[in-house]
Parts: structure tokens; C-alpha cells; sequence
């Protein structure tokens, strides 16, 4: 019993259930007035937002203190991981390997995500005669840019400036007393981590209650079938895709999910990757991945391995297809695809992230009205929790595999990691 109490997954649990129930049966409450308006600001790189609602509040507060803590961890992580690696060839061997899994991956997410759509159909029967643009005014003729995807995504900004830092220190003749220095420093960003980690259960209370009060469960109803459709294909890839990519090397998915569960619980009150990001790189490293994998890999996959974004994206434009009766051909398809395999990319790193990267497509392709996304406003918010495990299962799983491909991964390690997880929990309590 007492092991259950001091478990933050237990609280993690509880704080979600007990949101639930406000949203549903006391929405007034959680969506009280706090502030005036909402707090919007950039700090470190990030952008920081505190709603001006009790749950908002809660929810923001929890985020923002991850988001700060985001753009130090991987600046560490990738230039400790280029010191640690010593030879340059190396970096460039596991950066192509990142680059080129994440593209296989992603495309095949797409697909799926497609073909997963043009078979349940689940945009038939939708009443589209009375959509008016309203709130999706601000997206119409949006257009992807990379020089607007590079300039406002600072977590890319803060991953090319650490390959280079990485690159010159790796050359210079004191490189260990700097890598030294960086160790040093890491730890003690990841203590604050840890400490921060302590009130996830507060952050997942405000973000899972603001999601049921502010939409309710019953206005749901007339988009349940999409919304089941992207739970389920997400359910698909990550037992299906994500289960073979991990049995190539004799990793058990489910131990893994067992191993992450904390993290997962985090990103499903919060409907943010984010906010389980650094946690995450932490537990792979307990789990066998070397730091020099996982310092370039998982950063690298935040912003181009959205394996969860990609099904949304595809499934969504299918879904609107349908509802417009609008009839796709191969080529449109194809097409579709296409420009999704490069929008879906800026993700990550665009404000509004799904429905700027939807309205993008949307405007490239020219067959889509866009007026359309007013269709998806009220149930996003319900499948960004989707979106955003299945894109943190998937960076773990490309660490894991690209680790074991480059014979940087301790079985050992892996097996006590995966037997002892309340064990590996516990230390980390003590050492924050």
C-alpha cells in the first residue's frame, strides 16, 4: 500500500479520473475565470502559455515549466553525445540512420492512415451544409514555409546550433574537461526535472479537466466514428509497425509500454510530448540506449518523427474528403501523401501544429474546402492525445532500434530496466 501511495503513476491516475468527472459534472469549476487573459510569452526559446482558466492555469503552469527546461536538456544531450561519440563519422552515420528511419516510418504511417480511412469511411454521412468559416478563419489560405518552420522552431534552432557546438568541442584539445563540465551541468537540469515531475499529477488534472468542460462528451457524439478510427489505426501501428520494428531486436513492446507507463500517463492528462520528453531520454539510457543515441536521436525525431501527427493528418483529409463528397483520385491521393510527407514535418514546431499543417494541405492541394477543419474544432483537442503518445512511443522506438543497430545498446541493462521498473523509479526519487 505504501508503495502505491508514493507511486506518481498512481497519482498520475487518480488526478485524470478526478478530472473527468469535474469536466463532466462540474465544467463551471474548472472552467472559472483565473486571469484576464491568457499569459503568452517566449522564454528560453519557448513559447509559454498560461490560460486564463482554472484547469488552463494548472495545465500551463506544469507544461510551461517542462517547455524551459526542453531546449537545455537537448542542447546537453547532442553535444555531449557528438563529444562522447570522439569520431565525427560516427555522428554522421547515426544522423543518416535517424534521417532515413524517420522518413521510412513516418511515410508508412501515412499510408496506413490513408488506406485505414478509405476503407471504414468514416466522413459518410456528415452534414457539411451549414459550416461556416468562424473560428477557422485564421487558417484559411495558410501555407507551409520552411523559412517560417526554421524561424519559429526554436527546438530545431537549438538542435543545429548543438551539432555544431558538438562538431567544434569534439575537435579542441580540452574536450573532456568541457564534457566533464556539461555532465556536470545536465545533472543538476535534470534534478529540477525530476522536482518538477513531482506535480505532473496537478498538470494532467487541469489539462484532462479543461478538454471534458470546455467540449463535454455528448457534443462528441456526431464525430465519435473518426475519433475511433485514429485511436484504432494509432492502436494498429504501435502493435503492429512498432511491435515488428522493436522484435527485429528482441525487444518486448509491452515491457516497453510497462517501463514508460509514468511518461505515457503525463502525455495523456496533458495531451503533450513535451512535457515527458526529457523523462523520456533519461529512462532510455537506464534501459541500454548509449547517451550519444539518444541525445541525437530523440531530439532529432521531436521535430521530424511525428509518427502519430502523420495518421491524423492523412485520416483528417480523407475524413474531409468524405464529408464533402469530394472524389479523391490515385493521383490526388498520391499527392495528398506527398506534400503531408514534407508539411507534416514543421509539426512539431508551428504554432496551432495540426491545424496550420491541415490548413497548409488543404491549400496546396486546391480540391478540400477549408472551411472544413470547423468540422474537426471540437474533437481535436480529444485526438491530440492520440497524436501526441503514439509520436512519443515512436521516438522511443527509433531510439531502441537505431541504438541497437549501431551496437550501442546494453541488453543487461535492459532486462534489470525492465524487471525492476518501481526499483528504477524509486532511484530516481532519491537522486532528485
Amino acid at each position: 500500500m505504501k508503495k502505491l501511495v508514493t507511486n506518481l503513476t498512481f497519482w498520475v491516475l487518480i488526478a485524470i479520473t478526478v478530472a473527468i468527472l469535474v469536466g463532466h459534472f462540474a465544467p463551471s469549476f474548472a472552467l472559472q475565470p483565473l486571469l484576464k487573459n491568457p499569459i503568452k510569452t517566449k522564454l528560453l526559446g519557448q513559447e509559454i502559455t498560461i490560460g486564463s482558466t482554472l484547469s488552463e492555469f494548472l495545465a500551463g503552469i506544469f507544461i510551461s515549466a517542462v517547455k524551459l527546461l526542453i531546449n537545455p536538456i537537448i542542447f546537453l544531450t547532442i553535444t555531449l553525445g557528438i563529444i562522447s561519440m570522439g569520431d565525427l563519422k560516427k555522428v554522421g552515420r547515426v544522423g543518416a540512420k535517424a534521417v532515413i528511419y524517420f522518413e521510412i516510418v513516418t511515410t508508412f504511417a501515412l499510408v496506413i492512415g490513408v488506406a485505414v480511412a478509405l476503407v471504414i469511411k468514416p466522413g459518410y454521412g456528415i452534414v457539411t451544409s451549414n459550416i461556416k468559416g468562424g473560428d477557422i478563419s485564421k487558417y484559411a489560405h495558410t501555407e507551409f514555409s520552411w523559412l517560417k518552420f526554421l524561424k519559429d522552431n526554436s527546438t530545431l534552432q537549438v538542435l543545429i546550433a548543438a551539432l555544431i557546438a558538438g562538431i567544434i568541442l569534439n575537435g579542441t584539445k580540452h574536450h573532456q574537461k568541457i564534457a566533464n563540465f556539461l555532465k556536470l551541468l545536465a545533472k543538476y537540469v535534470f534534478k529540477i526535472l525530476h522536482i518538477i515531475m513531482l506535480v505532473a499529477p496537478i498538470g494532467a488534472f487541469g489539462g484532462m479537466a479543461y478538454t471534458i468542460s470546455k467540449y463535454g462528451i455528448s457534443t462528441l457524439i456526431p464525430l465519435a466514428k473518426l475519433m475511433a478510427t485514429v485511436y484504432v489505426t494509432m492502436i494498429i501501428f504501435i502493435f503492429g509497425a512498432l511491435w515488428l520494428i522493436l522484435r527485429y531486436y528482441r525487444v518486448s513492446i509491452l515491457k516497453y509500454l510497462n517501463y514508460i507507463k509514468e511518461e505515457l500517463l503525463v502525455v495523456l492528462g496533458t495531451s503533450s510530448s513535451e512535457a515527458a520528453l526529457p523523462s523520456l531520454m533519461e529512462k532510455l539510457e537506464r534501459m541500454g540506449c548509449t547517451k550519444s543515441v539518444v541525445g541525437l536521436v530523440v531530439p532529432a525525431g521531436y521535430s521530424f518523427n511525428l509518427d502519430g501527427t502523420t495518421i491524423y493528418l492523412s485520416m483528417c483529409m480523407i475524413f474531409l474528403a468524405q464529408a464533402f463528397n469530394v472524389h479523391l483520385s490515385a493521383t490526388q491521393i498520391l499527392s495528398i501523401i506527398g506534400i503531408l510527407m514534407v508539411t507534416s514535418k514543421g509539426a512539431a514546431g508551428v504554432t496551432g501544429s495540426g491545424f496550420l499543417v491541415l490548413a497548409s494541405t488543404l491549400t496546396a492541394i486546391k480540391v478540400i474546402p477549408v472551411e472544413g477543419l470547423a468540422l474537426l474544432l471540437g474533437v481535436d483537442r480529444f485526438m491530440s492525445e492520440a497524436r501526441a503518445i503514439t509520436n512519443f512511443i515512436g521516438n522511443g522506438v527509433a531510439t531502441i532500434w537505431i541504438a541497437n543497430n549501431e551496437k550501442e545498446f546494453d541488453r543487461k541493462k535492459m532486462n534489470y530496466a525492465f524487471g525492476h521498473v518501481a526499483e528504477i523509479e524509486t532511484i530516481k526519487k532519491i537522486e532528485s
